[in-house]
């Protein structure tokens, strides 16, 4: 069932999932650096921190969680490659993950970067239940040409 949102229906969560491309490697293996980069990328979007939990690993590489009242915001890098995977998930409106997406793109200096955003738990507002269907993909964007011709985003180059 694909479901075409309308005013009837809402979302309950907006998910960024976060691609960064040839960052800082140095910064990407910087265990603290990448905590404290996360948190301040929560708290710079609106979110209320709970949590937080990094890890780094042998020889090289970090994953952490920082646990928000609005959801989570996950990371896993690859120094090597100069990459890092990004989960940017906020429910309610009291938050924009698309501000702690830049945010993180400008401290991980970040050569170029893309996102997709999915709208997540759709509900149907006349009826107060949940439309049981696959996440809408609401926006994608790149941060290159290249990228942007792939997922066909209008966004070339663009924030």
């Amino acid at each position: 069932m694909n479901v075409k949102p309308d005013s009837t229906v809402v979302n309950l969560g907006r998910h960024l999932l976060a691609e960064f491309y040839d960052c800082n490697s140095n910064i990407l293996n910087n265990v603290q650096m990448i905590e404290d980069m996360m948190t301040e990328a929560a708290v710079a979007c609106g979110a209320t921190v709970v949590d937080k939990n990094f890890h780094m690993f042998s020889p090289y590489g970090v994953s952490g969680v920082v646990i928000i009242s609005e959801s989570h915001l996950a990371i896993h890098t690859w120094p090597e490659y100069g990459y890092a995977a990004v989960d940017l998930f906020t429910c309610g409106d009291s938050c924009d993950p698309r501000i702690a997406y830049d945010f993180l793109r400008e401290k991980f200096h970040a050569g170029s970067a893309f996102y997709s955003e999915l709208k997540r738990g759709l509900m149907n507002t006349e009826t107060q239940k949940m439309i049981e269907s696959p996440f809408h993909v609401e926006a994608q964007m790149a941060t290159t040409a290249a990228g942007a011709a792939i997922i066909g985003s209008d966004n070339k180059g663009e924030g």
